[in-house]
């Protein structure tokens, strides 16, 4: 294997670890994530609801509403009812959502260097986003693509 392909699949190992982190862990999820096709599977089969808490609680500056309703897709009642119900996995859908913005936040405190601040730029407009807020691009694929590609962008220092 060449030294790029051991590097980026070290580099992949750790954001997964991180991204599962924060999901709680092997605690919660119940099982180790050892790849992105394990990933799959698992969001495919249904995050449990107790990930989604643990992501909601590991937020710093982020108000919970605002994370539920533009990044996940669910108001902060019906989280209130899956909380209720911890036993319960997530759909599909909420499972997918809860992972990207799992990834997107720590591809962001990777980035910024700090949680606070990863969650802060997600709040601010983005001259890259034209003015637009990233956490409210994560709504749609389209905008979850355009938060990914400037991260991406940001990560190698361009800035428009």
């Amino acid at each position: 294997m060449a030294k790029a392909q051991v590097r980026d699949t070290a580099e992949g190992a750790v954001a997964l670890r991180k991204v599962a982190a924060l999901l709680g862990g092997t605690r919660v999820l119940k099982h180790e994530v050892s790849g992105q096709l394990d990933a799959h599977e698992m969001i495919v089969r249904g995050l449990p609801a107790r990930a989604l808490s643990h992501l909601i609680g590991e937020l710093i500056v982020m108000e919970p509403t605002t994370s539920l309703e533009n990044a996940i897709g669910i108001s902060l009642r019906t989280f209130q009812r899956r909380r209720a119900m911890p036993s319960k996995p997530l759909s599909t859908e909420q499972s997918s959502r809860t992972w990207k913005f799992a990834e997107i936040l720590s591809k962001a405190t990777t980035i910024f260097g700090s949680q606070e601040e990863a969650e802060q730029w997600l709040e601010r407009p983005a001259i890259g986003l034209n003015q637009r807020r990233p956490i409210d691009l994560l709504a749609s694929s389209a905008g979850l693509e355009l938060v990914e590609d400037h991260l991406v962008r940001l990560e190698y220092g361009v800035y428009s």
